[in-house]
């Protein structure tokens, strides 16, 4: 690198200009060599060279550092030696409160897909969320992510800050793929899903991660840890947990490792897995206060008996109704099960909550509930925070993905869970309320009039009665959608003039009101205050130019409708 800041010549380069950097800036580039001549990417300015990075040859992108010399108003390198993915640059002194600035990206979100209120990462794929919690007063998500193109791959994990749960800031990527992932899996592997906690008394966090790499023996699967300090950078990963507890018959599957501190003061850990018949969650607990060690198998806190050869995923567990030492707190465990079908409505892949008494060692099941009758909020993760527990998911499912296709995705808004009676309400949270920003026409809406709403708007409506039959029918340009109830019960039609859609049913339910949230990409359904919920993707980003009510207007009490916006 050079020291001096003196012009340098652009010959034979790609250059990519951004606004000014000041000296100290850090940025963080991935890239990658096109041949046996080593890679490079250059930073100058008006004033001349701000700093080189430079590697040798890999097939996949590697993240490298550089703190900038000088003032940089552009990057460039020479295409012919370096395939350039990722940069992006922040101050550390700044960066958790203004974000990274994107640079560059091979895989960006187009602008359409930007306009939304729902979080989408900067660039790239996203799936589950990741070490969601509040830490150092700081809202934390991080995601499932391979940055470098809207398909699956080694998976890195995202990771985002919120003072309220639905305004984000990116910042830098906090997991990257171990080099063994790309060695002996081809990058078939990565960071896989799990969990954060605080650290008593200490700033930062600890997560706890799945180190996934395909064919490693004889763990596919196993579990580690890294700590974040400055909550935005974190040290090398340590190995927690090195296998599969013996005499389950558990299937190679033992990931997404969820930390939580129980009724007993201990930090537990949940495990999803398999054994030979059906999905698993097991059950760990420590008095490591940090969870570095001392982790015993307990048991397998639930086995699945209703949807047999599943993988259980994903397992979130939080106190419902009062705090986590009171015996006569409810829990609710939340779980995806992977594979598993509903034979009478086709619906694939289904998210389930139990709910019941938990000592620190067995829970005590009082009922059973499923998530999302819609299907398309999968890889719930949930944590305790001071007001209740809050909850997200991603909105997609697995039936969805298919390897050949782009598949840019989002978030579920936020949710809360609470109890009420037997059962699991999870409204949004009350957040949403300031995304509103302009009033629409409800008394067009009611008459049965088509409103304008520019694809992102909420819609509230409070029936005379429960079950009343009506539909709530959205234009959009590319597939029939609507909100339908009827003697069948409540649903969501989707056609997008594909294969035949499953039934996003709840058979029977007779709703009193409905709350909709529209976006770009998606559509949220939450009757009577959260006790039936249906997310579902929509494909592409055109927006819902319209939404018209179908029905008998004077079954409508009353209806509000809101443009919405970040």
């Amino acid at each position: 690198m050079s020291n001096t800041c003196q012009p340098v010549s652009q010959a034979d380069r790609q250059t990519i200009a951004f606004a000014e950097l000041a000296a100290g800036t850090i940025v963080e580039v991935y890239f990658r060599a096109r041949g046996a001549v080593a890679a490079e990417v250059a930073f100058d300015g008006p004033a001349g060279p701000a700093g080189t990075l430079s590697g040798a040859g890999a097939d996949h992108f590697v993240r490298h550092r550089l703190t900038l010399s000088c003032p940089a108003s552009r990057l460039s390198v020479d295409p012919a030696t370096t395939e350039l993915s990722i940069a992006y640059a922040y101050s550390p002194e700044t960066v958790m409160a203004r974000g990274v600035t994107i640079l560059h990206s091979g895989a960006a979100p187009t602008p359409a897909a930007l306009a939304g209120y729902h979080f989408r990462p900067p660039f790239g794929w996203m799936n589950d969320p990741n070490g969601f919690g509040r830490f150092d007063g700081v809202f934390h998500l991080s995601y499932q992510h391979y940055p470098h193109s809207f398909r699956w791959h080694a998976m890195h994990w995202g990771h985002a800050v919120s003072a309220d749960l639905v305004r984000w800031r990116h910042l830098p990527i906090l997991l990257d793929p171990s080099e063994e992932t790309f060695e002996l899996a081809k990058g078939h592997g990565g960071a896989f899903s799990g969990s954060a906690i605080a650290v008593a008394g200490e700033p930062g966090f600890r997560a706890f991660f799945t180190d996934h790499i395909d064919g490693r023996e004889p763990e596919m699967e196993v579990q580690r840890s890294v700590r974040s300090r400055d909550g935005y950078s974190v040290d090398a990963a340590r190995l927690v947990l090195a296998g599969r507890p013996a005499g389950l018959d558990l299937s190679l599957d033992n990931r997404d490792p969820y930390v939580f501190s129980g009724p007993d003061g201990k930090l537990h850990l949940l495990q999803g897995s398999r054994d030979s018949e059906t999905g698993v969650v097991l059950h760990y607990v420590t008095d490591d206060p940090e969870g570095l060690s001392g982790w015993t198998f307990v048991d397998r806190l639930y086995r699945e008996t209703e949807f047999t050869r599943t993988i259980a995923e994903c397992p979130a567990m939080v106190p419902l109704d009062g705090p986590a030492d009171d015996p006569e707190t409810r829990w609710a465990l939340v779980f995806g099960l992977l594979l598993s079908r509903d034979p009478a409505t086709r619906r694939r892949h289904l998210t389930m909550a139990v709910v019941g008494r938990f000592d620190g060692r067995t829970l005590v099941p009082e009922f059973r509930q499923e998530l999302d009758f819609a299907t398309d909020a999968y890889g719930f993760q949930a944590f305790a925070d001071a007001d209740g527990p809050v909850a997200i998911a991603w909105l997609a499912n697995w039936a969805d993905v298919d390897k050949s296709v782009d598949l840019p995705t989002a978030m579920t808004l936020p949710r809360r869970l609470h109890l009420d009676g037997d059962r699991l309400l999870s409204p949004p949270v009350a957040a949403v309320e300031t995304l509103r920003q302009t009033s629409l026409d409800a008394a067009a809406f009611t008459a049965g009039r088509p409103v304008a709403i520019d694809g992102s708007a909420e819609i509230e409506i409070d029936l005379v009665a429960a079950g009343a039959c009506f539909s709530v029918e959205f234009a959009h340009p590319q597939l029939k959608l609507a909100v339908r109830s009827d003697a069948r019960g409540l649903m969501v039609l989707f056609d997008d003039g594909g294969r035949p859609s499953p039934d996003y049913l709840v058979a029977g339910a007779r709703v009193e009101t409905l709350r909709l949230f529209v976006d770009r990409g998606s559509i949220e359904v939450f009757a009577d205050g959260g006790r039936l919920v249906g997310t579902k993707r929509l494909p592409g980003t055109e927006p819902v130019t319209a939404v018209q009510f179908v029905g008998q207007s004077d079954d409508i009490r009353s209806a509000r409708l809101w443009r919405l916006a970040l």
